[in-house]
């Protein structure tokens, strides 16, 4: 009998999704939007692998649905909190990611928001097209320079390197902060306090965790200069986005460019944060390039296809099991 594997969004890009086809049958939940574990719970029964979004839910119940031939969860996304990952160990599902084909291209775009919010394009550009550029003053649009400023990193993986090396380009000086990371030839390692003091940007690289949970809060930020730009990649948690729209209002941090939120996607219920003059925000657009995107359902439905053929996953989650292993008091091997 062939094996099926469900797929949370249609019309994926890349060639991962033909060579599942040609293992297992594909199937693929049909709704627009963001779907919920309830959607997609109907469509699991017996499915060997689920491939997700990297913010589609896949919880206890949506396993449960799946029964015990569920082997594999493959990510395509760098991130994982949308995964119960407590119940996936208790049913030894195997969990995958997509790290490293997106680095580079998300170091691109965290360039681009630090240059966008500290040159204050995004306000400048809206006057050009609204029509009010009449006269040139030297006080317009005044930001501040990227140049010989003082990077810092929270989170120093793949993207955060990739991050540092751009930096310097810039002749800038880099930080970070990451319990797994000395120094190194790019970038200094300090403690967070330190970081948040001495730092002209700060730019988060964190996964989305209880304890990296608004690790950027109201005390952070007021260790922050007001002259400095908070920047954020990773994920919206990360960052009590109530208490950086409190310090940006009043002048207490410059400005921020954020790629990442709280509530994704936001539909027309936006975040105050969008609207704000000193805040560039975009809509988790990180990975968005053509080759990138494609990579990572590559990268995803290759874990699927090496778990379903009993080889180890390519890419598990940081500390959890190549391999698909036996839960305590299972009787025996999934199917």
């Amino acid at each position: 009998m062939k094996r099926r594997v469900l797929i949370t969004r249609e019309n994926l890009p890349g060639s991962g999704l033909d060579r599942l086809s040609g293992v297992a049958e594909v199937v693929a939940w049909p709704g627009n939007g963001k779907p919920g574990a309830a959607d997609l719970a109907p469509l699991a029964s017996g499915v060997s692998g689920v491939l997700a979004l990297g913010n589609d839910p896949v919880d206890g119940a949506l396993m449960d649905a799946a029964g015990p031939s569920l082997r594999v969860i493959s990510l395509a996304s760098m991130g994982y909190d949308n995964v119960d990952r407590a119940a996936a160990a208790e049913r030894g599902i195997v969990v995958t990611h997509t790290p490293g084909v997106l680095a580079e291209t998300t170091a691109d775009l965290t360039f681009a928001l630090i240059l966008a919010a500290r040159r204050r394009i995004g306000a400048a550009e809206a006057s050009l097209a609204s029509g009010s550029w009449g006269l040139f003053r030297m006080h317009d649009y005044l930001g501040l320079d990227i140049h010989g400023a003082t990077l810092g990193l929270i989170g120093y993986g793949q993207i955060g390197r990739a991050v540092a090396r751009r930096a310097h380009g810039f002749g800038m000086r880099v930080l970070h902060h990451d319990p797994h990371a000395p120094d190194d030839a790019l970038s200094a390692s300090v403690n967070l306090a330190t970081l948040l003091t001495e730092s002209d940007i700060v730019s988060l690289h964190v996964p989305l965790t209880a304890e990296t949970r608004h690790l950027i809060s109201a005390r952070e930020l007021a260790a922050m200069k007001p002259t400095a730009t908070l920047v954020s990649t990773s994920r919206g948690g990360v960052v009590d986005e109530e208490a950086l729209l409190h310090a940006v209002r009043e002048g207490r941090l410059h400005s921020a460019g954020l790629d990442v939120f709280e509530r994704e996607p936001m539909g027309t219920e936006l975040s105050p944060l969008v609207a704000e003059p000193h805040v560039v925000t975009l809509p988790h657009i990180g990975s968005a390039t053509e080759a990138t995107r494609a990579a990572m359902v590559d990268l995803a439905a290759d874990n699927i296809l090496d778990v379903l053929a009993g080889r180890p996953a390519r890419t598990p989650l940081p500390g959890t099991p190549a391999v698909q292993s036996i839960p305590a008091g299972s009787t025996g091997v999934r199917a």
